[in-house]
């Protein structure tokens, strides 16, 4: 990209917003990016250290030094398929900000369906008690929390590293008293006589096999712990469906998300252990995305 810039910058105009979009756009999509706009938005913006809706506001204006600097290293390192959220260490989800890094899975939008499910399950409770297993960001648990007040939410995380981000994300929407993170192996530190309203999660679900082919950015760059779900991907989701009845109250909800394909086996598997109200709701774009399942039936028996 240096040198490229350097022979475009002989002409004498100056490296403004629109001039560094105006290359960035077409060299991020040559390159496989399939949002080459929005990564080059959310890039330039990161190196101005300003909020991307400005960047048009500011449309004519020469970048300096430093910030050019910092732009190229930037785009260079997403022409490597280096996912922008690390780059940046900052994603939104369910219109909050989290801190990321490449010890987390990048919260999709998709993984919203999981909130609002949880979200409108837990509506008509006061007061709910909720376990989140496979925290990562701990963006869910954040998400339930700042949109429920009067829930408490325990989640779980078993690699260190991927802690020490959840933890600084959960300091940073000030819900230390309301979110409790514990390190450990799903429910191994959680206490014998907890009971939970909810328990939710977003394991690991892609079989090991299927990982080689995934697009670089994730396979590449994202935590393998994050992603592997075994040979079938249902490794954890059957672990969590296992235990999950010993931890819910007599009218607590299991709620997963997973691959579409797995929907159909894995709610097999929730009424095989004795859930109630068993099924598999889709995202936005029509795929189903989660799983849910309620410990009794609709009579509280």
């Amino acid at each position: 990209m240096a040198e490229t810039e350097t022979t475009a910058g002989s002409d004498g105009n100056a490296w403004t917003v629109r001039r560094i979009l105006e290359w960035t756009i077409p060299y991020l999509r040559e390159r496989g990016s399939t949002h080459p706009r929005l990564d080059a938005e959310i890039l330039l913006a990161h190196a101005k250290n300003c909020p991307r809706i400005q960047l048009y506001t500011q449309y004519d204006e020469p970048l300096t030094e430093a910030e050019r600097t910092l732009m190229r290293s930037l785009v260079k390192r997403r022409a490597s398929a280096e996912p922008v959220a690390y780059l940046v260490n900052h994603r939104e989800f369910f219109s909050l900000d989290f801190e990321v890094d490449r010890h987390v899975f990048i919260p999709r939008p998709d993984t919203e369906t999981l909130v609002v499910a949880s979200l409108e399950t837990l509506k008509p409770l006061p007061t709910a008690n909720v376990l989140e297993l496979c925290t990562g960001s701990a963006c869910i648990s954040v998400a339930i929390a700042k949109n429920h007040p009067g829930s408490k939410v325990t989640t779980v995380e078993l690699n260190a590293d991927t802690a020490k981000v959840a933890a600084r994300n959960i300091a940073k929407h000030q819900l230390e008293d309301r979110v409790e993170l514990l390190q450990g192996d799903l429910f191994v530190p959680i206490p014998d006589d907890a009971r939970f309203d909810l328990i939710v999660s977003n394991p690991p679900y892609i079989p090991s096999a299927e990982i080689e082919t995934l697009d670089p950015d994730v396979r590449d760059h994202e935590p393998r712990m994050a992603l592997d779900g075994g040979a079938d991907g249902l490794d954890l989701i059957r672990r969590i469906i296992d235990r999950a009845p010993d931890f819910l109250g007599p009218k607590g909800w299991l709620m997963m998300e997973l691959d579409s394909s797995q929907a159909d086996e894995t709610c097999e598997l929730l009424r095989q252990r004795g859930f109630y109200q068993v099924e598999a709701v889709a995202d936005l774009s029509q795929n189903l995305r989660i799983v849910v399942g309620c410990r009794s039936d609709s009579t509280g028996a």
